[in-house]
């Protein structure tokens, strides 16, 4: 699956764009702050509904604007020339609007699925040296590519959460009444809500990273100048890999979430469920963050993106892959070594601030940007 057209209006610093795409390589340069980035980031919404560069809508619509477009056809594959028509309607404030083959959609999440992309950017070192939310995201962002249902089930946990939440908090100053009977009826519905969608995102956790890990390890392997194997495990409190049904994981998280609800109540604070959930990235045997030099480091948050691009790729679908700026802040070798694995994708958007930094194997499609003006490069 590729794109081969993107329009955007009123999407970041472009009143309108019209590019036409191929499969294959496609690579725009430009100097920083051109617009670039941009692009590739309208592709990552369509297939996302989300961006890697910032959390909300709003910095996606072009300041003085209402709302934002980005649209996109897409063709099924190389031998396949069935294509469709995404577009999603970013409006800062209110409910995005989506649509597909120009018929609207109930929900923009309905969108999920149908273009899968994996993008690595240079903020994807914080996978490597950030907080436990951010290896979250990485993986609950495949989970999701994989089954795009989970986002509802990931909307609702969310909701439960911060209803649970709540209710935590008003309880928090009333000394003495951690055990009582009402305050178990109480919570005892939330649990309950919270335990079953926390098992189903748990789940669907552990069964990708168990598919994951070797392609994990031949990326690592592949991209990597030393002898060191890449690892990667779930690390949570409350359950364990093996514990993968999730009418385990239910009971688990139901059992744990009984035993520490007066440290709940006392705190005001959820502290049983997969939002408290972290993965422990290794080389060698010794954890990466904190251990891992600077070149480790990028080798293994790009090794994660591959091994979810070779996961994706398993499943039956290819993936678009995006490398946003990353030739820069790779090593000869390395930089080498990606461009002799990404060459078999079916499509590959590249950016880049200086040709320079594009290994000649790279080659295909390229696109001059400057003031959001895109122009193609003979």
């Amino acid at each position: 699956m590729f794109v081969t057209h993107l329009s955007l209006a009123d999407f970041r610093n472009y009143t309108s764009a019209e590019v036409p795409l191929a499969a294959g390589v496609t690579v725009f340069t430009g100097a920083n702050g051109q617009g670039k980035t941009n692009l590739v980031e309208a592709v990552e919404f369509l297939a996302t509904l989300g961006s890697h560069r910032v959390a909300g809508d709003q910095p996606l619509v072009r300041a003085g604007a209402e709302r934002a477009i980005v649209r996109g056809k897409v063709q099924a594959g190389l031998d396949d020339p069935r294509s469709l028509l995404l577009e999603v309607e970013i409006i800062p404030g209110r409910a995005n609007k989506a649509s597909l083959n120009r018929g609207p959609l109930r929900r923009p999440r309905d969108l999920l699925g149908v273009l899968r992309v994996v993008l690595f950017a240079p903020d994807d070192l914080a996978i490597v040296k950030g907080d436990p939310s951010d290896r979250r995201a990485y993986l609950d962002g495949l989970t999701t590519a994989r089954w795009p249902r989970l986002a509802g089930v990931r909307a609702d946990y969310d909701r439960v959460l911060k209803q649970r939440a709540t209710l935590l908090k008003s309880l928090s100053g009333r000394a003495g009444r951690s055990s009582s009977a009402d305050v178990a009826a109480t919570l005892e519905v939330w649990d309950g809500q919270l335990a079953a969608l926390g098992a189903e995102l748990v789940a669907a956790r552990l069964t990708t990273l168990g598919e994951l890990r070797p392609h994990l390890v031949r990326a690592y392997a592949d991209i990597a100048p030393t002898n060191n194997e890449a690892g990667i495990s779930y690390k949570s409190s409350a359950v364990s890999e093996e514990e993968a049904s999730i009418a385990e994981l239910t009971q688990v998280l139901l059992e744990q979430m009984a035993a520490r609800r007066g440290e709940e109540i006392a705190r005001g604070l959820c502290l049983v469920g997969p939002h408290r959930d972290d993965l422990t990235l290794t080389l060698g045997g010794l954890p990466t963050k904190g251990y891992a030099s600077h070149g480790e480091s990028w080798s293994s948050a790009l090794a994660l993106r591959l091994a979810a691009f070779t996961l994706l790729r398993a499943d039956g679908v290819e993936p678009v892959l995006i490398l946003d700026d990353v030739f820069a802040e790779l090593d000869e070798t390395r930089r080498d070594r990606l461009a002799d694995l990404v060459g078999s994708a079916e499509q590959v958007l590249i950016t880049a601030a200086v040709a320079a930094d594009m290994p000649p194997v790279l080659a295909g499609r390229r696109y001059q940007v400057s003031a959001a003006a895109v122009e193609e490069v003979e």
